[in-house]
């Protein structure tokens, strides 16, 4: 009897069970191989000469000789590893950028605080990424990308650092344990939300604001992703110099970890919804006074109430659905459009 041999959609043969066994005994023939069979049994070559009692051994030799039988030039070839090839190969360098940039960043910055905002400038690439593989538009800008990245570190380190506008805000003095619940969750809101979210929403009003051409709202909540990105990341970098290097040594990794990943995604996805709204600001002028409110008020809802209950399941709870309302105005935004009269 004869049997066909079927790999990646190509049939060889028919075989005798002979020629099969030597096939697979020089290696022409894979075990792994399927069968066409006549009656359409799903069946490999491994199975067909079990059934039919044939054994069978591949043929082997020295490790030396079956390396030295691939050659040098295989191994190392020369025509693709000199500097010209290389630096021509772009999938070659996003491969090579994306995993050993910490390690020449830690190198060269050394233990430093410089070493703090690199990394996590790594992290903020990998988001931005992977924000623009998703939400990238027609309209979307490489540099005003990176103009609002950059322009909300600033604005916070001034604001913050600078001018400590929240020793202005009497909201923020309410966020302290000591103080009753209510007190807490109206501080969170009213003194950190409000202001993050303001901070973040400045950048993306200000290029929007200057935009030669209406927005798509899709674009608007990238650029709203990004600010949310870079105020995140350079947050991260203060508790990481600061707060987290007084915390015991676990914590202090588990803190760090996050400060680079969830919490400055989590920060893009609030002043993401922020910029859902001041889309729609702009869209619809005479309806701008709500759609601000709304810009501020929702994602800094969000924000306080996840400060509050922080890493508990109901602040987990609370980070994932507004993940989930960002997602669900995308997808809405149409009828959103068709409800809003002039």
């Amino acid at each position: 009897m004869q049997y066909s041999i079927e790999r990646n959609n190509q049939t060889f043969g028919p075989y005798e069970l002979s020629a099969i066994k030597t096939y697979v005994y020089e290696g022409k023939i894979l075990l792994q191989d399927k069968v066409v069979s006549a009656n359409g049994e799903n069946i490999s070559v491994r199975d067909v000469l079990k059934r039919n009692n044939i054994k069978y051994k591949i043929k082997s030799g020295n490790i030396l000789s079956q390396i030295q039988s691939l050659g040098l030039n295989l191994l190392l070839p020369k025509d693709s590893i000199s500097f010209k090839t290389l630096k021509q190969d772009s999938k070659l360098i996003i491969i090579s950028l994306s995993g050993l940039a910490p390690a020449f960043l830690i190198k060269i910055t050394g233990a430093t605080i410089v070493t703090f905002y690199v990394i996590a400038l790594y992290f903020s690439l990998i988001w931005g990424l992977f924000f623009y593989s998703v939400f990238k538009t027609f309209q979307v800008s490489i540099k005003k990308t990176v103009s609002i990245f950059f322009t909300v570190q600033i604005l916070i380190f001034f604001s913050v650092f600078v001018l400590d506008i929240n020793q202005f805000n009497p909201f923020y003095k309410l966020i302290e344990d000591v103080n009753p619940f209510i007190n807490r969750v109206i501080g969170f809101i009213f003194g950190v939300g409000i202001f993050e979210e303001l901070i973040k929403l400045i950048p993306v009003y200000f290029f929007i604001n200057y935009s030669k051409e209406p927005l798509l709202p899709q674009t608007v909540v990238f650029y709203g992703l990004i600010s949310g990105i870079g105020f995140g990341v350079f947050e991260g970098v203060v508790y990481q110099i600061g707060v987290n290097s007084k915390l015991d040594y676990n914590t202090s990794f588990f803190m760090n970890i996050a400060r680079l990943t969830s919490l400055p995604f989590l920060h893009a996805v609030w002043s993401g919804i922020s910029s859902y709204f001041i889309a729609f600001y702009f869209l619809y002028p005479t309806k701008r006074y709500a759609m601000f409110l709304l810009a501020i008020i929702i994602p800094a809802i969000l924000h306080g109430l996840y400060d509050v209950f922080t890493w508990s399941l109901i602040g987990l709870f609370i980070a994932y659905f507004g993940v989930a309302l960002l997602i669900i105005y995308l997808k809405k935004a149409k009828d959103f459009q068709s409800k809003i009269t002039f």
